[in-house]
């Protein structure tokens, strides 16, 4: 079934809406575009200026949704709650109300990110009856935006891991979220059923988290844009936790455009336009650069020699020790905050289940094994076995963080730079199974994307192309200086317009 749907039209599942709700209001609307090239920012305007409904938006993204359950991209998909909001939004047009930025837009919400009256799992069994009452924070601004929320999307289980292989949550037969391009790769993590949903063009943006990569490394694999924000940007409360010292929520998209708009509805400000990329200084540092596959080296490559051609400056700088002194922060910091923020989380929220009731329903081999060996005990592994962690967090914090901050900031400020450019995920997405978010894979593509989030700093990730043998998304990254994010975000629109937008996956 899931590849007999995949060669219906996204004006196919429009016009198929608009005779299911009986045409009324919708009647005579100019046809919908082809939900494969529609951005989130073009839906709105259309919305805005009559020529698209969200009602027939919103019916052909959930049509696109329930063709391609073999991705398992959802734990909750609201129908019900979303048609409902699409036509609160079509109502508000007709009234002649001012347009709201998002309005009637369709949105999709990763599954640790509470929504009022969605379960919020966190992609695991002993959450599945916890139903929060309000939205977060940074939901609730894009709910205000006019953001139609179409459901909650799954995830790597609890948010820690890279692949999406989660057991807990499918609705195929296949087990894990599944790449967008490729049924049988992994989507990443931990972000997944949010990217897998944008790069099948169930919706046109998501909201998702990231800890040590989760929005870039899952957009990296399916094709699509997204921030991770400067640390504190957004705030933290009413999203299930890791790590308070390395959390954050990030706007994934079709396009930079939508991720502008997105981190404009979440944080304030003036809009931002495309950056002169005559005007952008980046830096290359080699250790960013190590362990990639032949399609990623080519697409990488390629990218980059046509931002040179484009205008941007492109550098070598050093970073001593980078990758040294964030190891030194990266799992201790994780492994040890992740038990008193949760235990706050539960405690919190009103779950009604303790941290050992969480961990005792935890279905995926490598988030139990972890939680049971290392967060619960607060343990540390090390080449000599497990270790306690306490005094090796404490260091993290107040000796190597601090550093890290700093190596940045001097890196940053000595060459001048708006960016540090590489690739995002060295590798394509390996096959799924249990075994793709091993501690060799976790590391590996983690790499790039784990040092800024260390020292708190701002990313986005840019879809570069398909590798010219597997044909599987390739993604480009720039981490910018702390408080950057603007900056950046209208780098990435400049970017974006030199290199094109990937095709979709169909």
């Amino acid at each position: 079934m899931p590849f007999k749907t995949s060669r219906i039209t996204a004006t196919q599942l429009v016009v198929a809406c608009l005779s299911a709700c009986g045409g009324g209001s919708d009647a005579g609307l100019p046809k919908a575009p082809d939900i494969f090239s529609l951005t989130a920012t073009e839906a709105a305007v259309m919305i805005c200026n009559g020529s698209l409904s969200s009602v027939a938006l919103t019916q052909a993204y959930i049509a696109r949704a329930k063709a391609r359950n073999d991705l398992n991209a959802f734990v909750t998909l609201d129908e019900t709650g979303a048609l409902s909001a699409a036509r609160a939004a079509d109502a508000r047009r007709s009234a002649g109300q001012p347009c709201l930025p998002l309005q009637g837009v369709p949105l999709v919400v990763k599954d640790n990110i509470e929504a009022a009256g969605l379960p919020s799992t966190a992609g695991t069994p002993a959450l599945k009856n916890y139903i929060p009452t309000a939205d977060a924070p940074v939901l609730k601004k894009l709910r205000d935006a006019g953001a139609v929320i179409l459901g909650k999307t799954n995830m790597h289980e609890l948010a820690f891991g890279i692949s999406g292989y989660n057991p807990a949550f499918n609705t195929s037969t296949n087990i894990g979220v599944r790449n967008a391009y490729d049924v049988s790769k992994m989507s990443g993590g931990s972000s997944a059923g949010s990217a897998v949903a944008i790069g099948s063009r169930m919706a046109p943006a998501a909201l998702g988290t990231d800890t040590g990569g989760s929005v870039r490394l899952p957009c990296a694999l399916n094709g699509c844009a997204s921030l991770r924000p400067t640390l504190g940007r957004y705030s933290q409360v009413g999203i299930a936790p890791i790590s308070h010292t390395r959390d954050t929520a990030g706007p994934m998209a079709v396009s930079f455009s939508d991720v502008e708009l997105m981190d404009r509805v979440i944080a304030g400000g003036a809009a931002v336009s495309a950056a002169d990329l005559r005007t952008v200084r980046v830096g290359v540092v080699a250790e960013f650069q190590t362990n990639m596959d032949a399609d990623t080296r080519i697409a990488y490559d390629a990218a980059v020699a046509k931002l040179r051609t484009a205008g941007v400056t492109v550098v070598d700088v050093t970073m001593p020790n980078i990758m040294a002194i964030n190891n030194d922060i990266s799992f201790p910091v994780a492994f040890y905050e992740a038990f008193d923020d949760m235990v706050q989380y539960l405690a919190n929220t009103n779950t009604g289940i303790s941290i050992a009731q969480l961990v005792a329903g935890i279905v995926s081999p490598d988030v139990k094994g972890t939680y049971e060996a290392i967060v619960l005990p607060r343990k540390l592994p090390t080449a000599g076995g497990l270790i306690d962690n306490a005094p090796v967090y404490s260091a993290a914090i107040s000796i190597h963080r601090p550093a890290l901050v700093q190596l940045y900031a001097d890196t940053f400020a000595t060459h001048q730079l708006d960016a540090l450019i590489f690739p995002t995920v060295p590798r394509v997405a390996l096959p799924a199974g249990p075994d793709s978010s091993s501690p060799e894979n976790f590391s590996t593509f983690i790499q790039n994307t784990d040092p800024g989030s260390n020292a708190g700093i701002p990313g986005i990730q840019i879809p570069i192309g398909l590798g010219a043998s597997s044909r599987l998304p390739i993604g480009l990254e720039l981490d910018g200086p702390s408080g950057s994010d603007r900056r950046l975000v209208s780098i990435g629109m400049a970017i974006e317009a030199v290199l094109g937008r990937i095709a979709p996956a169909r």
